[in-house]
């Protein structure tokens, strides 16, 4: 039997202040040298980790942090749209002042299962898509017969809901 393993990662630091989601802000220069770093320990630490795939969320901050990676392993990068955080609709990427003017106390976990973002997601339709991507990730990788280990850059709340999936805990956006 062989083992293949499936790694994730978030990506390097972003600037703060704003809202997340589906905005296309990069990283800051700490999050470039965070990713130029996990891109050189996984080449230096090859026999362990063997990296032979790489998959990212196409958000800026992912992908920049997932291409230094590939840089460092002479991969390529795949980019996936079902690797993204939650869609927060009309607050992605809007500083966090503005977006506590204009939607007083609306936050993830402020959200009911299935209450949308304004122009976004629901906590349930982020779990739904990001467990769909997982286990078609898995699919593909037995179906396929991929016999490679991924690394999959992505965002916190997605590793959350892995998370939670592995470990067959149930999942709510109330969770820490």
């Amino acid at each position: 039997m062989i083992n293949v393993s499936i790694y994730f990662v978030r990506h390097g630091q972003d600037e703060e202040g704003f809202r997340g989601g589906w905005s296309q802000r990069g990283l800051i220069e700490e999050g470039v040298q965070q990713s130029k770093k996990l891109g050189e320990y996984l080449k230096q630490n090859d026999k362990d980790y063997r990296i032979d795939r790489i998959i990212s969320s196409d958000l800026k901050r992912a992908l920049e942090t997932a291409k230094y990676v590939g840089d460092s392993l002479q991969l390529p990068v795949e980019q996936s749209k079902d690797w993204r955080e939650t869609n927060k609709g009309v607050l992605a990427g809007m500083p966090d002042d503005e977006a506590d003017r204009k939607y007083p106390g609306l936050y993830f976990n402020s959200l009911g299962m299935n209450e949308r973002y304004p122009g976004g997601e629901s906590p349930s339709e982020n779990f739904t898509r990001i467990h769909k991507a997982f286990r078609d990730l898995c699919k593909e990788q037995i179906d396929k017969k991929h016999l490679e280990n991924v690394l999959v850059v992505t965002h916190g709340g997605v590793i959350n809901i892995i998370y939670h999936i592995l470990n067959k805990i149930e999942w709510t956006n109330k969770n820490k």
